[in-house]
């Protein structure tokens, strides 16, 4: 296992540094720059905010600082946010975003899991339909459609909670339940196939004549072998959860880091852009690293090499 995770971690930097690099020159070739505005700003500022911040030096020196303040952690200084660097402002963000993404992902998890689960052990039944239907509309309907729709029957029809903001429990309901309503629905159809598969096998025929009850076989034979497919499908979805709640973010005024990156997106604020990019790079490769990690743990077939 340490030659595998010593592996990966080697296999990331140059991941890394092509992503940092195609971000670099992309975020560059969008038309603007960090200091156009409505209001033209006098061509003499102009000239000394970007000596200020290097800008003014050719595009290929800009880089080769840029990778070089990298090496040494340092992401820059942001454009938008003129007395905070990149790092302060991920570090600031980050907490958010995460705690949003864990409600979330709560969420998806009880709701997919207990609805697959259950859905599975009671084939073609109208429970199992139900469910399943409500599945698919969960796929089909996307963030940025249930979340205006929460807001206006829970937040301003019924007043149950609040249509925005991060100040008190009742602001967290409502982004939280968007966010995890979506990945529910995936996880509660890859529950129901995954488990399906595994109660057709020999092994949990073969429990049963041998006179264990049904819960020790749901519980012990059942749900380890069963749950793979939704392992496997946590890798990314976590990921998303935790790092693509741009929408739900912006939706909701949560001030997540996805929030800021979707601002420094229509401000062209470069360090900020590529920082995001990298840190949710870096993340995503760890959260599919500790799910390959738990997939070997569960299925004991497969092999860290």
């Amino acid at each position: 296992m340490f030659r595998f995770i010593a592996k990966r971690f080697l296999e990331m930097i140059p991941v890394l540094f092509i992503i940092a690099t195609i971000t670099f020159f992309m975020v560059r070739l969008a038309p603007g720059g960090p200091f156009t505005t409505e209001k033209s700003i006098p061509p003499e500022i102009q000239k000394k905010l970007e000596a200020f911040y290097g800008l003014n030096r050719p595009l290929f020196q800009q880089y080769l600082d840029y990778m070089g303040n990298l090496l040494k952690g340092d992401l820059g200084p942001s454009f938008k946010y003129a007395t905070w660097s990149v790092n302060e402002l991920i570090w600031s963000a980050f907490p958010v975003s995460l705690e949003l993404g864990c409600y979330g992902l709560a969420i998806a998890l009880i709701l997919g899991l207990g609805a697959g689960v259950v859905a599975s052990l009671r084939q073609n039944s109208a429970l199992d339909h139900i469910s399943m239907s409500l599945a698919m509309v969960g796929i089909c309907v996307p963030t940025f459609v249930l979340g205006p729709l929460l807001i206006l029957m829970f937040g301003l029809g019924l007043g149950w909670v609040n249509a925005s903001g991060w100040d008190s429990w009742r602001d967290r309901i409502l982004p939280s339940l968007t966010l995890g309503f979506f990945y529910a629905a995936y996880i509660a159809r890859l529950a129901r196939g995954g488990m399906l598969e595994i109660l057709n096998q020999e092994f949990i025929r073969t429990a049963r004549a041998k006179g264990a009850s049904r819960q020790r076989v749901i519980l012990k034979h059942a749900l380890k072998g069963g749950l793979l497919p939704v392992v496997s499908f946590l890798g990314p979805a976590v990921a998303d959860i935790i790092t693509g709640s741009f929408v739900v973010e912006t939706i909701f005024q949560v001030p997540g880091l996805g929030r800021f990156f979707v601002t420094a997106a229509f401000n062209r604020d470069y360090t900020m852009v590529i920082g995001t990019v990298l840190f949710y790079a870096v993340l995503i490769i760890l959260l599919n690293l500790v799910v390959d990690v738990v997939q070997v743990w569960l299925n004991p077939r497969l092999r860290f090499e």
